[in-house]
């Protein structure tokens, strides 16, 4: 690989460049409507495929960044297709190789359908349970997030954006650990009051979301959803650079 450049050839759709399948929870939650009080059951039946959501986002980035796909082509085999997810989730997820250095994918016009035609091979293939707790960047949220730090990482995801098409973070609570979730941004809108991120999130893989940064508060807020209850979260941006 060479010529490695910040700026992708294509801006990331979310129809296009997202998975069509989920990431599974283990758990199921529900939220009281009056108290917030969450409350937790095993999912039955059991899940297949969890403990991935940083797999998922950081693949989701490798594809954007290495893959090329061309619906012109007639489908491969399926050893094929493997070979090709093999090379390119080994491939660097913090810049993007020169246009010439991608990976041809024939058959689709995107991760999408071609995640819907071949999720087993996906799933197979992606990576495993521990490279979602084993990421480099996971030693930040043991520390404090002031509003300042917020207010800096909500400036340098709009830099990251407008450079590298997408970015990828870290939801999470700490000590009390009720969310610790990896979602990919992918493009952004703003006032006097706040910005609000648009949002591919694995484990809801039918819409896209909102993560939100209130200008005055100096604060993140990720609206209520299946497994969390909404509100405020602290948020650092991942695979960006040598500590994260």
């Amino acid at each position: 690989m060479t010529a490695l450049t910040e700026n992708p050839p294509h801006r990331f759709q979310f129809e296009r460049d997202t998975f069509a399948f989920a990431h599974e929870l283990v758990w199921k939650y529900h939220f009281d409507p009056v108290t917030g009080a969450m409350t937790t059951y095993m999912a039955d039946p059991p899940p297949t495929y969890y403990h991935r959501c940083f797999v998922m986002v950081r693949v989701t980035r490798q594809f954007f960044y290495h893959a090329r796909f061309e619906p012109e082509l007639p489908p491969a085999d399926e050893n094929t297709y493997r070979k090709l997810i093999r090379e390119i989730v080994a491939r660097n997820p913090r810049r993007a190789c020169a246009e010439s250095e991608r990976l041809a994918v024939p058959g689709y016009d995107g991760l999408r359908p071609f995640s819907a035609a071949h999720e087993s091979l996906l799933k197979a293939e992606c990576g495993a349970p521990w490279e979602s707790y084993f990421v480099r960047s996971h030693w930040r949220m043991i520390f404090p997030v002031w509003g300042r730090f917020q207010k800096g990482i909500a400036e340098k995801l709009k830099r990251a954006l407008r450079q590298r098409g997408v970015s990828l973070v870290h939801l999470f609570r700490f000590p009390r650990i009720t969310i610790n979730h990896g979602i990919v941004l992918y493009g952004f809108s703003e006032s006097a009051q706040q910005i609000e991120f648009e949002a591919y999130d694995p484990n809801l893989p039918a819409h896209p979301v909102k993560l939100v940064f209130d200008r005055e508060k100096k604060a993140f807020t990720f609206a209520p959803n299946i497994y969390w209850g909404g509100g405020v979260l602290s948020v650092t941006e991942i695979y960006c650079d040598w500590p994260y």
